[in-house]
């Protein structure tokens, strides 16, 4: 039987607390308490960096394991091995005595394996008349039972940080991918706009990772690929649109210059017309429908509203969604201003990369912030994170109440314009001021 009082290692080996401490978990096995050995062997390779144990120590544990009669690892089959260094040294395909004996050491260190030495060291077995057990001296494999179940948790922590870690890494390549063809694409067609500059932070970004980076390097660099991505989008969506809204116009100048032929002259005098002034008066009733016919009704804030609808900050991005000034952004939300590029935000994408931090500070997952900004707008959502920065101490959870917003949203049912008025009324009192 291994258990009874506690034993102290055999010559020179001193007793540790760490010792005693495996032992007397040891003593708490319950007596119908078993496990498969080979699946908990399994599960230990898992959690082996968690454990402080490498792939040779393992090989070692193997080999004791392969010693022990049964499959099944029970306080009734008796839980202590008695193999010799060199059977040991024959299992692990030829290892040295001596490496053997440090990874025993090291299993042990490790609460693992606890050591039942006979009082001169040697391991063997005494058995009754019977030919059963009586008692016997080696290697206790009774912590490998009572930590059974936290060992199995550990090994699924790992494998649910690798699935992570794939993962992430499978997101950063389509990242990669994505910015690197929508660059070329931008190239080859001639869109205006810097994209040398974006190639050459988008190598900075790549080259910029290390060998072997740690999750949260990866998770970092999901983010600023993430917010690059959508800054190029937001440029190629203001191409798009803008190329749209020039064909509509050529369209419906072409279908006015067909339907009324003899107008021609009169139409010149409209053109002339300053793009946010309110027309004058006319007898002229081809003036009139020819600015009919580009849609302009006259009205000053109708025509400035449209102009707005093509810069930054003004547009309606994805589900209507409308985007509104940094300026008035920023003075509702002044928390943001401590989290952008040297305590200042001078424009977008500096508010974008503010909000970056701040979603990694509240502890909102990058697929709850991607998913937003792809439903939003990057900068409706990077709006969305500033509000919630500035009302952050009644918000339980950042994450779920972004998500609840980006539900809304897909659905037409939210707004950012009345949140960004109530934080301006709250703020108002306090005199607080946007430098």
């Amino acid at each position: 039987m291994e258990t009874g009082s506690v034993t102290t290692p055999f010559g020179r080996r001193s007793m540790t607390l760490g010792m005693l401490a495996s032992q007397v978990m040891a003593g708490e096995i319950k007596p119908d308490q078993s496990v498969d050995k080979w699946k908990l062997f399994r599960a230990l390779c898992e959690a082996k960096p968690l454990l402080g144990i490498g792939d040779r120590a393992l090989a070692v544990l193997n080999a004791l394991l392969s010693f022990y009669p049964k499959n099944e690892l029970a306080q009734g089959n008796g839980l202590i091995v008695f193999p010799s260094n060199i059977q040991l040294s024959l299992r692990t395909h030829g290892m040295a005595e001596q490496t053997v004996r440090r990874h025993l050491a090291a299993l042990v260190d490790a609460g693992l394996l606890l050591r039942k030495d006979s009082p001169n060291g040697k391991r063997y077995v005494r058995r009754d008349r019977a030919g059963e057990v009586d008692e016997a001296f080696g290697f206790s494999l009774a912590p490998l039972l009572a930590r059974a179940e936290e060992i199995e948790q550990l090994a699924a922590v790992v494998m649910a940080e690798r699935l992570h870690v794939q993962r992430l890494r499978e997101r950063i390549t389509l990242c990669r991918r994505d910015i690197a063809k929508l660059i070329e694409a931008a190239v080859e067609e001639d869109i205006p706009g810097d994209w040398q500059g974006l190639h050459s932070e988008f190598r900075d970004l790549i080259e910029g990772l290390p060998r072997s980076p740690t999750t949260a390097q990866l998770e970092l660099l999901m983010d600023e690929l993430t917010v690059l991505r959508t800054n190029i989008l937001n440029q190629l969506e203001i191409q798009v649109k803008s190329t749209k809204q020039r064909g509509n116009a050529d369209y419906i100048e072409r279908h006015i210059q067909n339907s009324n032929p003899e107008s021609i002259s009169e139409l010149e005098p409209s053109f002339e017309t300053k793009q946010g002034a309110i027309a004058e008066p006319d007898n002229d009733r081809g003036s009139v429908t020819a600015a009919k016919g580009r849609g302009e009704t006259g009205h000053p804030f109708e025509q400035r509203e449209e102009e707005q609808s093509r810069r930054p900050g003004v547009r309606n991005d994805s589900g209507g969604l409308k985007s509104f000034p940094l300026g008035l952004v920023l003075q509702a939300c002044p928390e943001i201003l401590a989290y952008g590029p040297d305590g200042a935000i001078r424009n977008w994408r500096d508010l974008m990369a503010a909000a970056v931090i701040v979603r990694s500070m509240l502890g909102v997952s990058p697929s709850a912030y991607e998913e937003a900004a792809n439903v939003m707008g990057s900068e409706n959502a990077a709006t969305v994170m500033a509000c919630i920065l500035e009302r952050g101490g009644h918000i339980n959870s950042a994450g779920g109440y972004l998500r609840g917003l980006t539900r809304r949203s897909e659905k037409g049912e939210f707004a950012i314009g009345p949140m960004l008025m109530a934080l301006l009324r709250a703020n108002a009192p306090a005199g607080r001021k946007v430098g």
